[in-house]
């Protein structure tokens, strides 16, 4: 069974938690407390007839928990984005932690953006056409979603673990590509040789 890492990165209180413990514990606390320390749980799916362990990370958005998180990220095959759509900051703030991410993972990373808080539709601030362009811009897939009523929550998680297994597909066959022009050098050289009469 294949594993794959995945961080929860965004701003302090855009709902990390809440998404984290919703598709993990089908939970929703509206009373839950800021994240002042990276938490790790690990959860088994099927995705496209195929079976895989998610090992999640949520990590601290507070700026004073920043230097930490680069931590986390080592190894990471996908990473969440969350903002909250009645903050249009935090949809700000988004395009920084890709760049963060990029940084130490370079493209290898999957990633798909969440707007959380959509129930609170009257109090949304985030301009749609913006998310859905910064989501294009890294190749992403976007979701709006609820962690109150559960909304697209599930299908993010789904969808994040399909663009990984994709992701690990193709590097896969790379690999073989490259192991077959590296054989295929060899049996050239060693026909050269024997037209050579050499040895």
């Amino acid at each position: 069974m294949k594993t794959f890492k995945i961080v929860l990165l965004g701003e302090g209180r855009v709902g990390k938690t809440s998404l984290f413990n919703k598709f993990i514990h089908n939970q929703f606390d509206p009373s839950e407390v800021t994240t002042i320390q990276a938490q790790y749980l690990e959860k088994e799916l099927v995705v496209e007839n195929q079976k895989v362990n998610l090992s999640i990370w949520d990590t601290a958005g507070q700026e004073k928990f920043r230097a930490l998180s680069p931590i986390f990220y080592r190894k990471a095959n996908g990473a969440l984005l969350v903002y909250d759509t009645t903050d249009s900051s935090t949809l700000d703030r988004v395009e920084d932690w890709i760049a963060e991410l990029r940084n130490i993972l370079g493209d290898n990373v999957e990633i798909v953006i969440v707007g959380n808080k959509y129930d609170l539709k009257k109090k949304q601030q985030v301009d749609e056409e913006k998310a859905l362009e910064i989501t294009k811009s890294v190749n992403g897939e976007h979701f709006f979603s609820s962690a109150k009523t559960g909304k697209n929550v599930n299908e993010a998680f789904q969808e994040l673990t399909k663009k990984m297994i994709k992701s690990s597909k193709n590097k896969k066959s790379k690999i073989k590509q490259k192991k077959s022009r590296r054989d295929f050098k060899i049996v050239k050289q060693e026909e050269k040789k024997k037209e050579g009469g050499c040895c």
